[in-house]
């Protein structure tokens, strides 16, 4: 259920690349780590939001699968976890609209209290509702259709940027809300097994952004110097005074594949270069022409100077290319918790 969200565009710097405000340069000093109830400043772009998933109120957990796929330096766990009918519980909130928006789950014995971070100015405090040594991360919200704005996401965002400081999360996805504390409660105990699992996976462990980016006019006139058969082509198409379209035609496709072929052996160097110094990596779909890389990378919290120095080294190595390196982030690219909700009386 948990949506990896868009990383804030970087700055220059010297060299290629450096991150956003908050997100460490690929060049650059390491910034100073925020004080301890000090707000996380905001990343210049939201999440992108997942599809809204409401509680019905009058729903409880009653079984949890999971399956946890690992396929070299790739993992990904994912939790279904299934809703079935039980009787409506009175909801004392229910007549002023108050529902409950949960941001993460967490692992914490006693109640906490992060500040006036919340989605919701009227409700603004977010806290914890517990259950044994496992806690939903939650801010009282109008039980209303709720919208992605980019006010929304962010403050979604900075609630879990927020938590994550002192805790490892299960991030939630956008727009995850529950009508009563007993629905939060019954979420807990029938998934605790699930998400204790998927909390000692991911404990202590942060998520990185990497985007690499390059000039594909500059690389086609590198390859064209370097290939020889695509030098010769483009040659007799600027000799020629008659028709050049099946040269064109042949030309591109040339390009074309000597690009692709470049891009990939770019990405393959790239994740065999961040394997030591990572746990696990997952390669996302690039944007456009001009990405050619579009990964996250799953980090040991005491492997993140090794792996900031990693990607300076590589960022210095190809001066061709842009890196963009972004994070810590919760590990929405490698935790997915789907939530299916079925009204009370359905079957």
């Amino acid at each position: 259920m948990a949506k990896p969200p868009k990383r804030p565009s970087a700055r220059k710097s010297a060299g290629r690349t450096v991150a956003p405000a908050r997100p460490r340069p690929v060049a650059g000093a390491r910034p100073p780590k925020r004080a301890a109830g000090q707000a996380a400043p905001a990343p210049a772009r939201a999440p992108r939001p997942a599809p809204k998933k409401k509680s019905t109120g009058d729903t409880a957990v009653t079984r949890v699968t999971h399956e946890t796929a690992v396929r070299g330096n790739e993992t990904r766990v994912e939790r279904v976890v299934e809703r079935a009918p039980r009787p409506s519980i009175p909801d004392v909130d229910r007549a002023a609209g108050r529902g409950r928006y949960v941001y993460c789950i967490i692992r914490a014995s006693q109640p906490l209290k992060f500040g006036a971070i919340g989605m919701d100015e009227q409700w603004p405090e977010v806290y914890t509702i517990n259950f044994k040594d496992m806690a939903a991360v939650i801010s009282d919200i109008p039980l209303a259709p709720l919208d992605s704005t980019r006010e929304n996401v962010l403050a979604h965002e900075r609630v879990n940027e927020t938590v994550m400081r002192d805790h490892t999360v299960i991030p939630m996805s956008f727009g995850t809300i529950f009508k009563t504390r007993e629905d939060i409660v019954e979420l807990l105990r029938s998934a605790y097994d699930a998400f204790a699992d998927v909390l000692s996976k991911m404990h202590d462990k942060l998520e990185y952004g990497l985007k690499v980016l390059w000039d594909r006019d500059e690389i086609v006139r590198t390859i064209e110097q370097e290939d020889e058969d695509i030098h010769r082509l483009k040659t007799e198409i600027s000799s020629q005074k008659g028709s050049t379209y099946f040269a064109r035609m042949q030309y591109g496709r040339l390009i074309d594949g000597a690009l692709q072929q470049r891009s990939e052996r770019y990405v393959a160097e790239f994740l065999q270069r961040l394997r030591d110094v990572s746990v696990a990596s997952r390669v996302n779909r690039a944007i456009g022409d001009k990405m050619i890389m579009n990964a996250a990378f799953l980090v040991q919290r005491d492997q993140e100077p090794a792996f900031d120095r990693r990607i300076k080294e590589i960022a210095s190595a190809f001066d061709k290319l842009t890196f963009k390196y972004t994070g810590p982030w919760p590990p929405y690219n490698f935790v997915n918790i789907r939530l299916k909700l079925e009204r009370a009386g359905q079957h």
